[in-house]
């Protein structure tokens, strides 16, 4: 599940360093996992059985780390409503997301406004992911295209 911002896409010609652009919740379970095993190919004995987990030094079960990283930035791509605005996104991977055998666990995302650079008309956004108190990614980015016309920082002319 995800809760998304809001239904229209974000405004873009504002934004400012700082600008909280989208705030979202996302639940993985362990049905997902076995979808996104299937889907990926990656069928590490990690991501499905708890003993394996265990065996090889985890709490438990816990997501993949794509699934995690293409899961952490849907609420930013919902914001923007054009998924091609996003031209670069990258991360680490400094925790682990623990899948309960039963139930589901919360991933929180918060994307902000990190920098702003008129002359290319892109915005860096930060992605601020956790699960619980931790940190799962660190130094989650993605490049956001202003489109033309609507780069921060235009002038009154609307020249870019």
């Amino acid at each position: 599940m995800t809760t998304s911002p809001t239904a229209d896409p974000i405004d873009l010609s504002g934004l400012a360093v700082g600008d909280e652009v989208a705030r979202t919740t996302h639940t993985l379970d362990r049905d997902a996992l076995v979808r996104y095993a299937g889907a990926s190919g990656d069928f590490n004995p990690i991501h499905y059985n708890d003993a394996a987990a265990e065996q090889a030094g985890l709490p438990g079960v816990i997501a993949h780390g794509m699934l995690t990283m293409g899961t952490a930035i849907t609420g930013l791509l919902e914001a923007v409503g054009d998924p091609t605005l996003v031209t670069a996104y990258s991360t680490r991977f400094t925790g682990m997301v623990p899948v309960p055998a039963t139930g589901e666990v919360a991933l929180e995302v918060v994307a902000t406004v990190g920098a702003i650079d008129d002359s290319a008309g892109t915005a860096r956004i930060d992605l601020t992911v956790v699960v619980g108190d931790e940190k799962v990614l660190g130094r989650a980015r993605a490049t956001l295209a202003l489109p033309r016309g609507e780069q921060a920082g235009a002038d009154a002319g609307g020249v870019a």
